[in-house]
Order: structure tokens, then sequence, then C-alpha cells
């Protein structure tokens, strides 16, 4: 028998066609619903918005519905993460005073903004260069400090930072995180979730 890592590449292995779920799919066994459906994954596997890298999915998800940009699906290691259609391509970044797990005291804030090298689905290969790919970046913090009544659902529950790319690149080079006292001294576009959208846009028009 043929060792699988000896087996040549397949030229029709293209990217896959990724749609939209309902939810209500059932898992399938020899032709047969289970019982269990999608959504009950979805409840498992996503309920817990706190935790840190579900609320970095949950605020690109935030900023994208405030740009009118969630068709689709969303793509893992794209380039950015929200693109608005003839308008900006925006990356969004968020940080939080509350944890999932037990805290001795609130945490500090700080932002990610390593320029990355860049994967092209086409090629199948990484760019050589780190950059930052985006137009505009958009900080997501979520303000609350009460567990008790802490709901990433509720939008008033989160301020947004605005600022162009360019100007992070021009004043801050290669640096790979960023404090949100450094972040405020930038003079970036503070937004609420109703004034995102202009914002987005206004911080693009300032390159």
């Amino acid at each position: 028998m043929q060792n699988e890592d000896s087996l040549p590449p397949d030229p029709n292995l293209e990217a896959a066609d990724v749609c939209r779920r309902a939810g209500d799919e059932p898992f399938i066994f020899r032709g047969e619903s289970t019982g269990e459906n999608l959504l009950g994954f979805w409840q498992w596997s996503s309920s817990n918005l706190l935790d840190n890298a579900l609320r970095g999915v949950l605020a690109e998800y935030i900023v994208g519905t405030a740009l009118n940009a969630t068709d689709g699906v969303r793509v893992e290691w794209d380039a950015y993460d929200v693109h608005i259609p003839n308008g900006p391509r925006v990356e969004v970044k968020s940080s939080a005073y509350l944890q999932t797990w037990k805290q001795k005291a609130y945490s500090t804030i700080s932002f990610d903004i390593a320029p990355k090298r860049t994967y092209d689905y086409e090629t199948n290969a990484y760019s050589s260069d780190s950059l930052r790919n985006a137009d505009v970046y958009v900080f997501c913090l979520f303000t609350h400090r009460e567990l008790a009544t802490a709901d990433p659902l509720q939008l008033d529950q989160w301020e947004f930072y605005c600022i162009n790319s360019s100007q992070l690149n021009d004043e801050l080079g290669p640096q790979k995180r960023l404090s949100l006292s450094r972040l405020l001294t930038l003079k970036p576009r503070r937004a609420l979730y109703p004034e995102l959208k202009a914002a987005v846009e206004q911080a693009w028009r300032e390159n």
C-alpha cells in the first residue's frame, strides 16, 4: 500500500467553498440524525463571550455589524478582519478589564499591533514582509468592570478607538503592543457603537 506521505499533490485540491450555516443542521450517523445539531455545538463552544480568544472574534463581528460588512463567513487567517465594499480594510483588536479567571486586579489594557506576514490563499504561501495590511485599526475596549453585570452583547459596555494604520506606522514603527495610555496620545477617533461607522470612515480619510 502506498504511504500517504509519498502521494503526489492533487492539483484539484482547491480552497474550500464555505457557506453560512443556520444552526439547525443535524449531526448525522449512517444517514440518520443523532438528535444533536450545530446550534448545540455553538452553545457548547461559544457561550463564554468574556473568554479572551472568543471576545476578539466577537469584537470583529460587532465592528462588522456597525460597518454593514457581515455577509459571508469569517476567514481565520485573512490579512485583515473586516472590509467595507469600496471602503477601508479594517483590523480589529480587543481588550478588557475583566477576565473569566479569578483576578487579583483588573487587567492592564493593551492591544496587539505587531506587523504580520500575510497568508495568500491563491498561492498557499506567506508574504516575505511583515506589514500592517489594514487601512484602519479599530481598538475595541470592553469597559465594564462589574463581573455580575458584564455582558459583551450589551454594546454600551464597549468603547471603540479608530486610527489610520499609516499613523501607527509613522509613530510606532514595528512596535508589537500598544497600551491604552499610549493609544490615547495618538488622538484616535473615539466612538460608541452607533458612531462607529462614521469614525472608521473619518479615520480612513486621514491617510
